[in-house]
């Protein structure tokens, strides 16, 4: 599939999840999101099961605080296990294990003086993404739309003042594709670069070993990081996190099962969460009921 083509599917989808979550509690039929999107709900159900590996009926179960309470069960205790055990984040594809190297002190307080960081923009299943790139691992991935480009590198600069940025699409291409491949055929190693307080890197290192397709509380991760009291500390280290995706602050959600904030946008996160909920229930042949669209 050609790139402009993933980004027309994502930017199409991403239009269905943001109308289901205006309008869920009035049950849209699948004729009425299909129109919205200027779909036929022929079109629009072939299109949705090849972007999220289910059909739009069994989503719509995926984003339901029913289901999101569920899984916070399943999922809650193991967090806390895994971060205790050491463990890596499973993935549903490819091993993927994320290990990172804090700036030390004196590197933090020269703000990455003398550091060269590659960037590229690329599609990805959940729209452009901006990936930076230093020879000491990925140092950013966030998601943008085109015409906030300038946007997202003016932020880039910010977070890294006196570093060197370079335009590197060659080799941060490579690295996407081996990101978000779905059906990859080799396993891959990723290191990332991070900057933060010490609680905050400690957050991030937490949210790395909840499992592909799992949620947790903002409780469940303060409890992990030894902080049980420190669940609004937590949102704010989850709200800055600096490489989505890899770093999956998605996977956090409210206690009561509602999907919180997310600094992509509500509909990207629920983009994720549905597509890795899709391939987790796949994994594990775990039949979940559909909704009614008519």
């Amino acid at each position: 599939m050609s790139s402009a083509q993933a980004d027309l599917d994502y930017a199409r989808v991403e239009q269905a999840i943001a109308y289901i979550a205006r309008h869920f509690t009035a049950h849209p039929t699948l004729n009425e999101i299909a129109a919205h999107v200027h779909l036929s709900p022929f079109h629009f159900t072939r299109l949705f099961t090849r972007w999220a590996g289910t059909s739009p009926q069994r989503f719509l179960r995926f984003l339901t605080k029913e289901y999101a309470r569920q899984v916070l069960l399943e999922s809650g205790d193991a967090l806390t296990a895994t971060c205790q055990a050491g463990f890596s984040s499973p993935s549903r594809f490819h091993d993927l294990f994320v290990t990172y190297e804090a700036l030390t002190p004196a590197e933090y307080r020269a703000q990455a003086a003398g550091l060269t960081i590659r960037y590229g923009f690329h599609p990805t299943p959940f729209g452009e993404c901006l990936l930076s790139l230093t020879d000491r691992g990925i140092c950013g991935l966030t998601f943008q739309a085109v015409s906030e480009r300038e946007a997202a590198l003016t932020q880039l600069r910010l977070n890294w003042p006196r570093a060197t940025l370079q335009l590197g699409e060659a080799e941060t291409s490579a690295v996407a594709r081996q990101l978000f491949a779905t059906e990859p055929t080799a396993k891959h190693s990723f290191s990332v670069l991070l900057k933060g307080t010490n609680f905050q890197i400690k957050v991030w290192e937490a949210l790395l070993r909840i499992p592909a397709g799992g949620l947790v509380s903002y409780r469940d991760v303060a409890a992990a990081v030894g902080q049980p009291r420190a669940s609004q500390a937590v949102g704010g280290a989850v709200g800055a996190n600096p490489i989505g995706y890899l770093i999956p602050c998605h996977r956090v959600i409210q206690q009561h099962g509602g999907p919180g904030g997310y600094r992509w946008g509500l509909a990207r996160k629920q983009a994720l969460l549905g597509w890795e909920a899709a391939r987790r229930e796949a994994l594990h042949g775990q039949a979940v009921p559909e909704l009614a669209l008519e």
